[in-house]
């Protein structure tokens, strides 16, 4: 029909355009899901892809560049990127065509091939269709992006190469890249009472696909298991527009520019937690680049993945407020050790230690 080419051909240039950078993508999950409620995957999207702008900013904020190299801290920028923007290329087309099948009361699932998704995805978008229940779309589009992960970037040659097999990324709670956080407004009245709590998980492996998978749907079950929960991190989203700096939700930690001499951080030179750390904005850390081009190939193959739709049990300990903190001073504590170290073999060369 013309009219599906039209709108085929609309949700391409939409997907094109909104999947500039970090920012654009998280915005658009959250209008997504502030229009259909129901898209509960769209919330759990926009809150890991703000964590996905902060792991991203990291990269030039106050620890990593004393830690890496621009050229590995470039690679893992364009990995963190590539995973981000395979994502939304992948599931938004999948989100629009609900959106305008709902909007114009016909069901367009039969679509979903037009835009090279999986075959694993078709049948549970006709179940949602058919009975409203947002549990099993939701653990399957977090399965499918998953494998879609693991296909074109955990097994592909080049990420191996430049990141994955590198010390420092498999060093994962170094990098922070392991920490998934929600923070949890406090509420209108106490809207400039920080910190912010934040709940959240914690994953050990980000090469294996099961463990992001069962990672995924625990973060699911944490964002809406618990209604307090979902109350207060749905109110964070609408509150807080997102940046990609970690000032986002904590400003009493973090700045968003430099402060100290010659418009650098005076960063680990000063007792811990006295001044703010450096956490730009990702426009301020990164330019936009082109979306990857991605090959029509489909990673579904058996009804194992199936084995992952069943009841979602929420995690039992939630809050994450302490160990992120400790990240942040283990990172500080790495960011010592090494200019210990650096001075000490200074001092052997030259004499005078």
């Amino acid at each position: 029909m013309a009219g599906d080419q039209e709108l085929i051909s609309r949700i391409r240039g939409e997907t094109a355009e909104l999947n500039r950078n970090n920012v654009t993508r998280t915005a658009a999950y959250w209008e997504l899901y502030r229009a259909f409620p129901e898209l509960h995957w769209a919330f759990l999207a926009h809150m890991v892809s703000r964590n996905g702008g902060w792991g991203m900013t990291d990269l030039k904020g106050e620890w990593l560049p004393r830690l890496l190299d621009d050229r590995l801290a470039g690679a893992i920028f364009e990995m963190l990127e590539t995973c981000n923007g395979l994502i939304f290329g992948d599931a938004y087309p999948q989100l629009r065509l609900y959106a305008e099948g709902r909007r114009s009361g016909r069901n367009l699932s039969g679509l979903l091939p037009e835009f090279g998704i999986s075959t694993f995805m078709p049948p549970f978008w006709e179940r949602f269709w058919a009975d409203g229940n947002p549990v099993p779309l939701t653990e399957a589009l977090v399965v499918n992006e998953q494998n879609n992960l693991q296909l074109r970037v955990v097994e592909d040659a080049h990420y191996r190469r430049t990141v994955l097999d590198s010390p420092a990324f498999r060093s994962q709670a170094l990098l922070q890249t392991n920490q998934i956080v929600f923070p949890l407004w406090q509420g209108e009245a106490a809207g400039g009472a920080r910190p912010l709590r934040l709940a959240g998980r914690v994953l050990e492996s980000f090469e294996d696909l099961r463990e992001r998978i069962e990672f995924g749907i625990s973060l699911y079950g944490l964002l809406f298991g618990y209604p307090r929960v979902l109350r207060a991190v749905s109110a964070f989203a609408r509150h807080v527009p997102h940046t990609g700096s970690r000032a986002d939700y904590w400003p009493h930690r973090f700045a968003t520019n430099a402060h100290g001499k010659n418009g650098e951080f005076a960063g680990a030179d000063r007792a811990a937690g006295n001044s703010p750390w450096l956490s730009p904005r990702l426009a301020q850390a990164w330019s936009d680049r082109a979306p990857p081009r991605v090959e029509p190939r489909d990673w579904y193959r058996d009804a194992g993945a199936f084995g992952y739709i069943e009841p979602v049990r929420p995690p039992r300990i939630v809050d994450l407020t302490h160990e992120h903190l400790f990240g942040q001073y283990k990172l500080q504590a790495a960011v010592l050790l090494e200019r210990s170290l650096m001075k000490g073999a200074r001092s052997r060369r030259t004499g005078l230690g």
